[in-house]
């Protein structure tokens, strides 16, 4: 049995739950789905800018907590690009 996940602290609320390759309709595509802890470290770490120690201090979790769902976060966002996946933000 897995340990309970800690909560963590989340700032971030998009205005967009989609993206996808032109062209191509939504209902045929595969999705990828990225989930809130996740699209908050990209935030954090790329757009903010913070380093990994800063950013997890934020989310109130632990530096190797935060750089694992951040390695799960890019592996999932490239896995859409190179296979042409939509990406779905969940709320």
């Amino acid at each position: 049995m897995p340990r309970p996940k800690k909560l963590r602290y989340l700032q971030f609320s998009p205005n967009v739950y989609y993206f996808k390759p032109q062209g191509i309709p939504l209902s045929i595509l595969e999705e990828v789905t990225l989930e809130p802890d996740e699209l908050e470290t990209l935030k954090l770490h790329d757009v903010d800018g913070l380093e990994q120690t800063e950013a997890a201090e934020k989310m109130r979790i632990s530096q190797s907590t935060f750089a694992r769902v951040l390695d799960k976060t890019y592996k999932k966002i490239a896995d859409a690009i190179i296979n042409g996946k939509a990406i779905r933000i969940i709320k």
